[in-house]
């Protein structure tokens, strides 16, 4: 008799604490589906929201873009020959001292030479129709119709012709807006803005009294 009660005071035992399980798994559905989920401390947490590949892209973008601390990136470097350049404005200061302080229509030096040849071949729009027969020497000399500074390819044939290092340096590297080619100003003579000097005027560079700024 006393082994029957055991058991069915056993029995009732487990059917109670069936009910208990069963319960408490309804409580946590109900949060489940209200838009919770139990951790293992009992706080609820929301469900992990997967995103579309579009929106991925589109917040890498963004951060990539946002880098930095919102000043223009300045293009760069390059090398013209043994001559390398950190940016477009130092490339354009480099040549634009250059220009302005070396004698007129006096042969370049070497080293100038081999950086204002690679200056033609990587910036100008049609490079073989200016180098023409070959390049025999690069001068400083006056513009003709401007009277202002440019330089002028001297060819093997004894032809000369003179081109925009600026609108080269653009080509190559992208110049700022306030120091691109102005449809109104002859730029290709080598002047910054209107008439306005390059921020290396006065530099130096190689060769015959012109040491290269590094």
């Amino acid at each position: 008799m006393a082994e029957e009660t055991a058991i069915e005071t056993t029995v009732a035992s487990e059917e109670m604490d069936l009910v208990d399980d069963k319960e408490a798994n309804g409580e946590k559905r109900a949060r489940e589906e209200e838009g919770g989920e139990e951790n293992d401390d009992g706080a609820s947490k929301k469900p992990k929201v997967e995103k579309s590949a579009e929106e991925e892209r589109l917040e890498k973008a963004q951060g990539e873009d946002g880098d930095g601390d919102g000043e223009e990136e300045v293009p760069g470097p390059a090398e013209l020959g043994p001559k390398k350049f950190g940016s477009s404005v130092e490339m354009f200061d480099y040549f634009y001292s250059f220009l302005h302080f070396w004698p007129p229509n006096l042969n370049i030096n070497k080293y100038e030479h081999r950086v204002l040849l690679e200056l033609l071949k990587k910036g100008h729009a049609d490079p073989d129709r200016k180098i023409g027969s070959g390049v025999q020497a690069f001068q400083v000399r006056f513009h003709p119709t401007f009277k202002s500074r440019c330089f002028f390819v001297v060819r093997d044939d004894g032809s000369v012709d003179d081109f925009s290092f600026r609108k080269c340096v653009d080509s190559i590297l992208p110049l700022p807006e306030d120091m691109k080619v102005k449809p109104d100003a002859h730029k290709s003579l080598g002047g910054r803005g209107h008439g306005g000097r390059g921020r290396g005027g006065g530099g130096r560079g190689r060769g015959r009294g012109f040491k290269s700024r590094n």
